[in-house]
């Protein structure tokens, strides 16, 4: 069942569009590249985005808190939200990134997405992922199915495929340019049949394992936030798929395995069907630990 009402649904689908179909007119005129951080980069449209996302979501969801990566002011209300013990703790959050993917944003590419992610008690909800190249726009959430609609047409379930697990044939896991540069040469001499697969867009990674394009994400960079993550767990939870981290606990949204001042995560993350975490997580632990996760003196 939705977690918000039909119109509500209809004008946040308009909004999400209209932001995504605006980077990428966006992506093919000069805009300008601000360095936000070591290797962490925004340009005038995600910030222009980012402003158009907040109003537009605080119109809609007025008593709902709506937390967005450039405005930094918002996230004052996850510390309160965090803190509160008593009636309100269950408030919703919102949390907005106009540009999943800014590198590949910036460089030409086409994995870049708009999302969005709620979370209510600690727990996502609810997640919305649109990808404007491919005019795909995918939501869902535990409870309520995943759903899909590409170029404006009508919405359909998307199904989650799941690829079979061998490691004695070929077999793909997604991880980030960084994360294969650290770890790729060890688990490829772990596993000598693994292939590699990299998207700019954190969500686009965990939709590639979604629809059976991997068996498996892992995420052992340190870097990952709350507006990168809560919409793309929401909807794997949906697709069955298990999230948790490299011990096998599951990924908490609250602190303190969430920086209350940078929503950092402090866990490193594992998105992947349960036949690949089965076999896999004790190995990718045990590399992880050898080589040293970012933050761990490594």
């Amino acid at each position: 069942m939705s977690p918000i009402s039909p119109s509500d649904l209809s004008a946040l689908h308009q909004l999400l569009i209209a932001c995504g179909d605006y980077a990428s007119q966006q992506s093919q005129q000069s805009f300008q590249v601000f360095e936000k951080g070591v290797d962490d980069y925004v340009t005038t449209v995600d910030q222009l985005l980012d402003q158009k996302l907040l109003v537009g979501m605080q119109a809609l969801f007025p008593t709902d808190g709506i937390i967005t990566e450039e405005n930094r002011a918002t996230a004052e209300q996850f510390r309160q939200s965090d803190s509160q013990a008593g009636p309100g703790s269950d408030r919703p959050l919102w949390f907005v990134d106009p540009i999943d993917g800014t590198d590949d944003f910036i460089q030409g590419g086409d994995h870049y997405a708009v999302m969005v992610g709620r979370v209510v008690g600690g727990l996502p909800q609810a997640g919305w992922i649109y990808a404007p190249v491919r005019q795909h726009l995918v939501w869902g959430g535990p409870g309520w199915g995943l759903f899909e609609q590409t170029n404006g047409g009508h919405s359909t379930p998307l199904i989650p495929k799941q690829p079979a697990f061998d490691p004695d044939r070929a077999w793909a896991v997604v991880i980030g340019d960084k994360d294969e540069r650290r770890f790729g040469p060890a688990i490829a001499q772990r596993f000598p049949k693994v292939e590699f697969l990299s998207l700019g867009s954190f969500g686009l990674k965990v939709l590639a394992v979604i629809t059976g394009q991997a068996g498996i994400y892992i995420y052992l960079n340190g870097r990952v936030k709350l507006w990168d993550t809560t919409g793309p767990l929401a909807l794997a939870q949906a697709a069955g798929l298990v999230c948790c981290d490299l011990a096998g606990r599951p990924i908490r949204f609250t602190e303190p395995h969430v920086a209350p001042q940078t929503l950092i995560h402090q866990q490193p993350i594992v998105v992947g069907w349960p036949s690949y975490v089965e076999a896999l997580l004790s190995p990718l632990s045990e590399i992880a630990a050898a080589i040293g996760l970012p933050g761990e003196g490594g």
